[in-house]
């Protein structure tokens, strides 16, 4: 039943009312409270970051957090909205100044825009926390301004602003952003922490893995928690409608879906620490959680049975990939790349498998197509950073921790020893 049709009385009379306004309402609506849940998976990053990483850094960390979430911000309506969502061509969208605020159509362009925008920043996020301890600021911020004003508007509007790249994304399929948001930072990331080299001390000459273990379980706890509450509005937003009874369910079917996929990760996780390690590992844990928000992104429509095995394989890849990527020398503190990035192939191929209407070739071509650009832009933009002002910390700022040297603070002053 769509609202449009709702009866009202009036005067003692039934009367049919017009309520398209209703409508607007309630998917601007929508889109605003959505948007401020995704926001609030800022601040899940920057305490998963902050636990998982030394105190010595963690002020960086925080600033990094903060500062990234305003420059998505503030680039992308400037910049990468009309980039991502313009008419344009097949390869990009238009190049204009700022985003319109028009009330056509079904909802608030700009509460459109907001929606939209708290993507971009978490695409920013996970980047941070694969280069963290060892990567100056400023570089990395520079960075951000690239990523969220270019490199991801232009691969967004392949896949959401329309264009299909001329066809060559035809039936591509990512209904939150398994790819278009969660593999693209990891891709970005992945080209970044290729050039920066792991933390000193990480890996012996022997090629042992040295742990070096993060400064706050409790608060990288806490940030998983934010970031699953978070997802509810990642996932139930990208619904984009909540006007009729179907959107209405629809929308609890997404959410309820993208809860069970986090769950399954979790305990799979779990379940899979204790078989190898004979101790159930925290980190994974969260990790395992998290991998399974990224994979059900992709297709959080597709039932619980599907968000259920989501989670499982999201699980088994969190205690594989992570210790993989440690054997080939990534050094990657808070386990980024294994939960946006192999998580994200992961559920994009997931809507391939077990939704008979797209094409598991499709998500393929997708997925390296996206892949492909963003890796190779971000390795080229990584690339003239470090040869121009560079990109990593002298060896004695990152032995003394990056806070002193980068921001002057100390995240935990009364706990930790005066430089």
């Amino acid at each position: 039943m769509d609202i449009s049709s709702i009866q009202h009385v009036v005067d003692g009379q039934v009367v049919l009312g017009n309520f398209t306004d209703v409508k607007y309402i309630l998917d601007t609506f929508l889109f605003i409270m959505m948007g401020a849940l995704v926001m609030w998976m800022a601040a899940g990053f920057a305490m998963l970051e902050a636990g998982l990483t030394r105190s010595k850094n963690n002020a960086v960390i925080l600033s990094k957090n903060m500062l990234l979430f305003s420059i998505a911000c503030i680039m992308y309506y400037f910049v990468g909205f009309n980039i991502m969502y313009g008419d344009g061509g097949a390869l990009l969208g238009s190049i204009s100044f700022g985003v319109a605020s028009t009330s056509d159509g079904n909802y608030s362009s700009m509460s459109d825009f907001f929606f939209q925008v708290v993507f971009v920043a978490t695409a920013a996020s996970v980047i941070s926390g694969t280069v963290a301890e060892r990567m100056r600021l400023w570089p990395f911020l520079i960075f951000v301004v690239v990523l969220t004003s270019i490199i991801y508007p232009i691969q967004g509007h392949w896949s959401w602003g329309g264009s299909e790249l001329g066809g060559l994304m035809a039936g591509f399929s990512d209904f939150a952003g398994s790819t278009v948001v969660h593999s693209v930072g990891g891709w970005a990331a992945l080209a970044g922490v290729i050039l920066l080299g792991a933390r000193k001390g990480k890996y012996g000459p022997d090629g042992k893995v040295r742990p070096i273990p993060g400064s706050n379980l409790a608060i990288a706890t806490l940030g998983t928690f934010i970031l699953w509450l978070g997802w509810f509005g990642f996932n139930g937003g990208s619904q984009l409608a909540l006007g009729s009874r179907d959107d209405a369910t629809a929308f609890a079917e997404v959410v309820a879906a993208t809860n069970m996929a986090a769950c399954v990760g979790a305990i799979t996780a779990a379940l899979m620490t204790q078989f190898i390690y004979k101790k159930v590992d925290l980190t994974m844990v969260l990790n395992g959680a998290l991998g399974g928000l990224v994979a059900v992104t992709a297709g959080p429509d597709l039932g619980m049975g599907v968000a259920a095995i989501d989670g499982i394989v999201a699980g088994i890849l969190i205690v594989l990939a992570i210790p993989f990527f440690d054997k080939i020398k990534i050094d990657d503190p808070v386990g980024a790349l294994s939960v946006h990035l192999v998580c994200g192939i992961w559920g994009t191929l997931a809507v391939g498998l077990f939704n008979p209407d797209v094409s598991l070739f499709a998500q393929i071509k997708g997925i390296v197509i996206v892949g492909l650009f963003v890796f190779v832009s971000s390795f080229i933009v990584w690339y003239i950073l470090k040869r121009t002002i560079g990109i990593r910390a002298s060896e004695q700022e990152e032995y003394e921790g990056l806070d002193l040297h980068e921001t002057g603070l100390e995240t935990y002053p009364e706990f930790q020893k005066s430089h």
